[in-house]
């Protein structure tokens, strides 16, 4: 039998974790669109540690619907560490979860922000911790997307309980 490799090994990995501390996971994604939150609900299981999840993919939504301060987002752009962090805060609240990773970025073709195309910032927020991660990724729509996917899981798995940070 083969391993998984790529996100669905993070996705298992992040999923055993959060099982194995007790904890659960949100998430807040804008670029990605659900892709985390797929990863994550692909793995067997994972309804013992995944409360949920929000797509705010519109820049209102993220205020609305996750608590992102307006004016950070009309002084910085949707695309931002601080909206991110923001993002996975609001997101650990509204859900109730011990932990949660947030995405918000461009993933092209053309940039809808004014920011290069492949410019992503991911967070994680839990337990006395909190990150953000500033990426620039290369390659098309998809391949930036799923390099998000992959940093936002790697950035979870590091600093949950097990990882090399947490």
């Amino acid at each position: 039998m083969t391993q998984p490799s790529g996100p669905d090994a993070l996705a298992t990995t992040v999923l055993r974790r959060l099982e194995a501390a007790g904890g659960t996971v949100a998430v807040a994604e804008s670029l990605t669109g659900g892709l985390v939150l797929a990863a994550l609900t692909s793995v067997a299981g994972a309804s013992r540690v995944v409360r949920g999840g929000i797509v705010a993919y519109a820049t209102d939504l993220k205020a609305q619907l996750l608590g992102v301060d307006g004016a950070l987002v009309a002084r910085t752009g949707a695309v931002d560490p601080e909206v991110a962090r923001a993002m996975a805060v609001g997101a650990r609240a509204r859900f109730g979860a011990t932990w949660a990773v947030a995405t918000t970025g461009e993933a092209g073709p053309e940039s809808a922000s004014g920011q290069p195309v492949g410019t992503v910032h991911v967070a994680v927020v839990g337990p006395g911790v909190d990150r953000v991660r500033a990426l620039r990724l290369a390659g098309d729509r998809a391949a930036v997307r799923a390099a998000s996917v992959t940093a936002a899981l790697e950035l979870l798995a590091d600093a949950l309980p097990g990882g090399p940070n947490g």
